[in-house]
């Protein structure tokens, strides 16, 4: 059959005339706690049709569909296969960590001459806010379109004595998702009596794609630092600062994460891999670049800017395959990468690192921005 001349002109039209993805956020359920309330899963779509995932229990971000060099949408960012999974086998995937992100050294620290005990749920010492942290509470959702980007604000007060802690601390967490990729993540607290913050994600990436389970050793990484804090063999700062310069902890201009991954420097061997703090170049407060990834088989880029101090870079080292990952993955050793945006771990044990400490009248805030892309 002869088409008219004016056919696919009026077929490329008809494709013109369709409209684009409208930025919005949809909820569905996503199971029950075990006391019987119920935890929401909210998706913000922006205008190209990336889409974030989170759920009100511990602010998780349980997905991020971000397009490769071709257009195809994957999922970025490893998690678990159900709530369940989430409230007992999950290593912190994805969730709002805090009160304090990061380790304190035997789970104490002294403020304003009085002297806390925290919950010790790593060995020793205090990781992540403890055996009841930020992520396994439930935070309260207020879903929204503005200046059509769709945001999810969270919020939660800690109660005085929670894990330790002094204060009531009050938290808000707010994610939006903008139309040109990037994922903003507003961070503020306030406290009625001196206490410690410290909040960030923990997302664990994959930018091959989630669900292939695969090694990220093939990514290329560039952190925006010169010097790092090293540690003892049980993770906790010696309250040095030196410089990642002729050792394997340099990625200040590109390199793949599996170079030397295997090295045998100390601070590689005492972390299996990397799991370091990084002091990010520039002045803390102001929003900066800290950090930028880049898989070579799909593509795609994430760029990441804080007005954070220091950002954790961490390997999966302790992945073993053990449970079971969203669409049956099992995530194996490294199949997944964290750049944690944070205070220095132990900072209130180390008065030449930056201060965690906030007081009455004061507001705790930070932002974060991971810019996807793809080349």
């Amino acid at each position: 059959m002869k088409l008219h001349p004016a056919a696919p002109s009026a077929l490329l039209l008809a494709f013109t005339l369709m409209p684009a993805p409208a930025s919005s956020i949809e909820t569905e359920p996503y199971g029950v706690l075990p006391s019987g309330v119920p935890v929401t899963l909210y998706t913000l779509t922006n205008d190209s049709g990336m889409q974030v995932s989170v759920i009100d229990l511990g602010g998780i971000i349980v997905r991020v569909r971000t397009p490769d060099r071709e257009g195809k949408l994957d999922d970025v960012v490893l998690g678990c296969a159900s709530l369940e999974s989430y409230l007992k086998d999950s290593p912190f995937f994805g969730c709002i960590t805090g009160r304090y992100c990061n380790r304190i050294a035997h789970g104490e620290f002294t403020l304003g001459g009085t002297t806390y005990t925290l919950a010790k749920n790593n060995g020793n010492h205090h990781l992540h806010g403890g055996k009841e942290g930020f992520n396994r509470k439930l935070w309260t959702a207020a879903p929204g379109v503005k200046d059509n980007a769709p945001s999810l604000v969270l919020s939660y007060t800690s109660p005085d004595g929670e894990e330790g802690y002094p204060g009531n601390l009050t938290c808000r967490v707010v994610y939006t998702l903008t139309n040109d990729n990037a994922l903003r993540v507003d961070y503020h607290a306030v406290t009625d009596k001196a206490t410690v913050v410290n909040l960030t994600n923990h997302s664990y990436f994959n930018l091959a794609g989630a669900a292939k389970a695969q090694p990220i050793l093939d990514h290329v990484l560039t952190i925006h630092a010169s010097r790092f804090t090293p540690t003892d063999s049980e993770a906790i700062p010696t309250g040095e600062i030196q410089p990642v310069k002729g050792t394997p902890l340099d990625f200040t201009s590109p390199t793949r994460i599996g170079d030397r991954i295997e090295d045998a420097h100390e601070q590689i061997q005492f972390g299996k891999g990397y799991d370091h703090n990084y002091v990010i170049e520039g002045e803390a407060g102001t929003l900066r670049a800290a950090a930028r990834v880049h898989e070579p088989t799909t593509g795609r880029v994430l760029e990441i800017e804080t007005t954070d101090a220091g950002i954790q870079f961490y390997t999966g080292n302790f992945l073993d395959g053990s449970f079971e990952g969203k669409d049956g993955a099992a995530y194996p050793r490294r199949s997944g990468f964290c750049l944690e945006e944070q205070k220095y771990p132990d900072s209130p044990n180390h008065p030449s690192f930056p201060s965690a400490a906030l007081q009455p009248g004061e507001t705790y805030s930070k932002t974060t921005v991971y810019k996807f892309s793809a080349e």
